[in-house]
């Protein structure tokens, strides 16, 4: 294997690209992978491109896109089993420290914040809540429920909104069944690789007309493309409706056209309306969670930008 330059970092590097759906993430991370030209992997931080039921509509490069760069944790999860964040994140930290030892540089790609938040900074060790504690919150309205956090937890009463029911009954219940508040919890979190690593980050955040028509035609293509063909596939696996791959943006929208009960021209913008409300979550996200002093890109990507970022961001890299 020839030397690599990263492998005399005082801290093992580790490159990062995130952002929103169609922001050009995948492009940006091979570009970058070309440019450095050695011994370098894309690891996926994308929940549903976990899915191996789910290379259409989640995304997935394809072998064509991918260009020869070794891509990890893309397609190796079942939509019948459910992932999540810590199930991905002690996935990616074996892989990432597999990767240093080998030489290489891995390339976090991903639009899901909570993945990267557990991978880099750790987890709250909150233990499992007890089943008649939960169910005792969660029958409470939410009114009814945040009056009872003001109590418990004043400082989180304040924090959440009264409306927001999933949150508000989080704490409470935390709360309740350990008498620790979940921001306490949180302060104590575990696990994560961001005082090990030596970080390069790049958040893609291009003007919003731009991502909204981005998501608007890649649904198109998803639809020509073969989704439809892929939903009906995983419905013919009578899969619990629950399932995270069974709920991804695309999904429930083709099993409505595929029963009847839409039509494709309903579903497609159905499908594509979820998925720039989610393509907005995400941009919001990304603007305001990560650390002030991590870049943000804030312009549309072409092949030229796309190359001048990657060198950008090798350059930083050589540099930590």
């Amino acid at each position: 294997m020839a030397h690599s330059p990263f492998l005399d970092a005082r801290r093992p590097p580790v490159a990062l690209i995130a952002g929103p759906t169609a922001s050009g993430k995948s492009a940006l991370a091979v570009a970058l992978a070309k440019s450095i030209g050695q011994d370098v992997i894309v690891v996926n931080a994308d929940a549903s491109q976990v899915y191996a039921d789910l290379a259409i509509l989640s995304a997935r490069p394809t072998a064509e896109e991918m260009q020869g760069v070794p891509h990890h944790l893309f397609g190796h999860v079942d939509a019948a089993d459910a992932c999540n964040a810590a199930r991905w994140s002690d996935a990616a930290r074996d892989l990432i420290g597999h990767a240093h030892a080998a030489g290489q540089l891995p390339i976090l790609v991903g639009g899901t914040g909570l993945y990267l938040r557990t991978l880099l900074f750790g987890i709250a060790p909150v233990p499992d809540i007890d089943p008649a504690i939960r169910e005792a919150v969660r029958a409470l309205p939410v009114a009814d429920a945040h009056a009872a956090l003001a109590l418990a937890d004043p400082a989180a009463a304040a924090r959440l909104a009264p409306a927001d029911t999933t949150r508000v009954a989080r704490a409470l219940e935390v709360v309740r069944a350990t008498g620790r508040t979940l921001a306490a919890w949180q302060e104590a979190r575990e696990g994560g690789i961001a005082d090990r690593i030596a970080l390069a980050p790049m958040i893609l955040l291009p003007p919003r007309d731009w991502l909204r028509a981005r998501c608007d035609r890649r649904l198109e293509a998803m639809f020509d493309g073969g989704a439809i063909a892929e939903v009906e596939a995983l419905l013919a696996r009578d899969l619990d409706p629950d399932l995270p791959a069974m709920r991804a943006i695309g999904v429930p929208q083709i099993a409505a056209l595929l029963r009847g009960d839409l039509s494709r021209d309903a579903a497609l913008e159905q499908a594509q309306a979820a998925t720039r409300q989610y393509a907005k979550r995400q941009y919001t996200w990304f603007r305001h969670q990560p650390p002030a002093g991590w870049p943000r890109h804030d312009e549309s990507l072409s092949i030229d930008s796309i190359d001048q970022l990657a060198i950008k961001l090798r350059d930083t890299l050589l540099t930590r």
